[in-house]
């Protein structure tokens, strides 16, 4: 099966967009885990989110590999194409819960209690230096989180470990700028990804993203449009 780079822009879009949200909710948990001086800050701020990334990427192996299987099991004609077709929709909800964030902010004081825990684990590692913040953000990455549940929901619909893993490794990469800088600094950065209009911008292009890859298996079938899908690794039913 081909890379689908329309869902791996949709992914990063998501991440890049989702980078403020990231910064409200867990701003604090970012600069208070990297308690370092500032010569060696940005590694270790690097470190946190390279381990929170590879968490993503593992948990999108984990859901893509659940996924190949459940497709296996079921043994429905074309599921995989429906299940996609389904990804599409949900990252049209992703990409409106971005549009609209306060109409989801339930989702995020319900993981509250557990980034106190977060915070608590830096005591629980004894080693010092890079490898310490490398795990620290393992553990951050394995927390439950509106936006990543979301991404890593519509991972497992991929039903592929490869694609699924390359999905969350994606969206983790997308929000990556933004916490770095959070870890870095220590601060609530009111840059470009906190412009609204930008962010509004790139929520849409999410959305069409998601609604191209809820729709390609069909729009595969019309000869305009079947060499650029096929191109972006759509396919189409049988």
């Amino acid at each position: 099966m081909p890379v689908d780079f329309l869902v791996l822009s949709a992914a990063l879009l998501a991440g890049l967009t989702g980078g403020a949200h990231c910064a409200l909710m867990c701003g604090g948990i970012a600069a208070s885990l990297n308690g370092h001086g500032k010569e060696s800050a940005l590694p270790h701020a690097l470190a946190l989110n390279l381990g929170r990334i590879g968490s993503y990427t593992l948990a999108g192996l984990l859901a893509g590999t659940l996924g190949a299987a459940f497709v296996g099991l079921v043994r429905i004609p074309d599921l995989a194409l429906w299940l996609r077709s389904v990804m599409g929709l949900l990252l049209m909800l992703i990409a409106l819960r971005m549009l609209f964030p306060r109409r989801f902010a339930f989702a995020n004081a319900l993981a509250s209690p557990l980034w106190r825990l977060v915070s608590k684990a830096k005591a629980t590692l004894p080693a010092s230096g890079l490898w310490r913040s490398l795990g620290l953000g393992a553990i951050w990455g394995w927390l439950p989180c509106g936006l990543s549940t979301s991404v890593l929901l519509a991972a497992w619909m991929e039903a592929s470990p490869l694609h699924s893993s390359l999905m969350m490794a994606a969206f983790g990469l997308g929000t990556l700028p933004l916490m770095t800088a959070m870890s870095y600094s220590g601060a609530r950065l009111q840059g470009l990804l906190d412009n609204r209009r930008l962010r509004a911008g790139m929520a849409l292009l999410v959305l069409l993203a998601g609604a191209l890859t809820a729709a390609a298996p069909w729009l595969m079938r019309v000869p305009e449009m079947h060499g650029a899908l096929a191109a972006l690794g759509c396919r189409s039913l049988a």
